[in-house]
C-alpha cells in the first residue's frame, strides 16, 4: 500500500514565463512530490487541451477558429488510424516502448519536461507527478467539423482515450528513466466531470465515463504508475471509485462535504489503499487566497476530514492516506499569488505532518 502521509504537491498550471524559475519553485516547495507544470504564458500549446494532441489521428488545429478539433474527414484519417491502433497494440500488449516516442510531448508543446526530468534525476523524489487531460473533459472539449463532441462518436472517443493512455505511458517511461526509485503518478485533470448529470450532459451514461477512466487507469497501474483524478469541484464520486483510480483530488476548501455523501464508496476506496488529496489552498478564489493562512487552512483540513471521520472512518488510516494540494491550477493567478499558493501548500503539509507525528 502506498502511503502519502500528508505530502504536498501542486496541480497543473503556473503563470510563470520562465520554465527554470517555475521548476525551481516546484522542487523547493515539493521536494518529495514535484510536478511538471503547464506554462501557457511561455507557450499557448501548453494549454491542457493542446498539450496532448501530437500525432493523434484526426486531431488538427483550425486557424480560423483558433481551436483544436478531431474529425474523421481529415486527409489520411483511416491510414493514420490503422497505424495508431497497431502502435497502441504493440506498446500496450507487446511492451514495445520505443514506439512511445512517436507520441511524445515534445519541446513544441512543453517548455519544462526535459528540465523536470533532469532535476528529478538529481534529486530522486519519492513521487514524480505528471498529468494528462481527463478523458471526459478531453472528449467533450474536442469536436468534429459539425461541432459535435467526440465523446458521442465511438471511434473518435476511442482514439482520444487511447491517445491519452499513450501520453501517460510516455511520461511513466521518462520518469522511470530519470529516477527509477521514484513512483510515477499520473493525474487526469477533469474539470468537466463536475458537470456530469447537468442538462449539458443528460444523455451521457455513467458507465461510459467509468469505462474511459478504467481503461487508462488499468494501463497506468500495469506499468508501475499510480492513476489519479483531479476535479476542481464536486461530482458523483462513485464514478471515480469504480474506475480503479487510486488518488482522488478535489476542491476541499468549498466542497469537502460532497465526498462524505458517497461515504460507503469512499470507505471502500480508502480500505483498498486509495489516497485523498485534499485541495485546500483556494487558487480559484483570489480573495480567499489572499486572506488564507496556514492556521486557517489547518482548521479547514480538520473540518474536511471530520465529514468522513464522523461517519465512522478511521482517522489514522485516512491521515496516512492523505495528501495536500491547491484546489486547482494556479495559471490564472498573478506570479505573487501563485507563489503564495505554492508556499501555503508546502507549509500546510509541513504543519500537518508535524501535528500528526510524520517526519518532515
Amino acid at each position: 500500500m502506498t502511503k502519502s502521509n500528508l505530502l504536498g504537491t501542486a496541480i497543473g498550471s503556473l503563470p510563470h514565463n520562465n520554465s527554470e524559475k517555475a521548476l525551481e519553485l516546484i522542487f523547493e516547495k515539493f521536494p518529495q512530490f514535484p510536478i511538471w507544470p503547464q506554462l501557457s504564458n511561455v507557450n499557448p500549446k501548453e494549454d491542457m487541451i493542446a498539450q496532448f494532441t501530437q500525432n493523434l489521428p484526426g486531431v488538427y488545429f483550425n486557424e480560423t477558429d483558433c481551436r483544436w478539433f478531431i474529425d474523421q474527414n481529415v486527409e489520411n484519417f483511416f491510414e493514420h488510424l490503422e497505424e495508431f491502433y497497431m502502435d497502441y497494440e504493440a506498446i500496450v500488449s507487446e511492451k514495445e516502448f520505443d514506439l512511445l516516442e512517436k507520441y511524445a510531448i515534445t519541446g513544441e508543446f512543453t517548455s519544462v519536461i526535459p528540465t523536470y526530468l533532469k532535476m528529478a534525476a538529481e534529486k530522486k523524489p519519492a513521487f514524480m507527478k505528471g498529468q494528462i487531460t481527463g478523458p471526459f473533459t478531453y472528449a467533450t472539449s474536442l469536436v468534429d467539423n459539425q461541432n459535435r463532441c467526440a465523446f458521442y462518436d465511438d471511434t473518435l472517443k476511442e482514439v482520444l482515450v487511447k491517445g491519452l493512455t499513450l501520453k501517460a505511458l510516455w511520461q511513466i517511461k521518462k520518469f522511470k528513466e530519470a529516477s527509477p526509485t521514484s513512483k510515477p503518478v499520473i493525474f487526469m485533470d477533469e474539470p468537466t466531470i463536475s458537470q456530469y448529470g447537468t442538462s449539458a450532459f443528460l444523455t451521457v451514461k455513467k458507465q461510459d465515463i467509468i469505462d474511459c477512466f478504467a481503461e487508462i487507469a488499468q494501463i497506468i497501474k500495469d506499468n508501475g504508475g499510480i492513476p489519479a483524478v483531479h476535479c476542481c469541484g464536486k461530482t458523483d464520486w462513485s464514478i471515480i471509485t469504480e474506475s480503479g483510480i487510486e488518488i482522488i483530488n478535489f476542491d476541499a476548501f468549498y466542497y469537502a462535504e460532497s465526498l462524505s455523501l458517497y461515504y460507503n464508496e469512499i470507505e471502500q476506496f480508502i480500505k483498498k489503499g486509495g489516497i485523498i488529496a485534499w485541495g485546500l489552498i483556494p487558487t480559484l478564489d483570489e480573495d480567499a487566497l489572499k486572506s488564507a493562512t496556514v492556521e486557517s487552512l489547518m482548521v479547514k483540513f480538520e473540518e474536511a476530514v471530520a465529514y468522513l471521520v464522523n461517519k465512522g472512518m478511521d482517522k489514522t488510516v485516512l491521515i496516512e492516506q492523505s495528501a495536500v494540494t491547491p484546489t486547482c491550477g494556479a495559471g490564472s493567478l498573478s506570479m505573487e499569488l501563485a507563489e503564495k499558493a505554492m508556499t501555503l501548500t508546502s507549509e500546510l503539509s509541513t504543519a500537518l505532518r508535524a501535528k500528526y507525528g510524520m517526519v518532515n
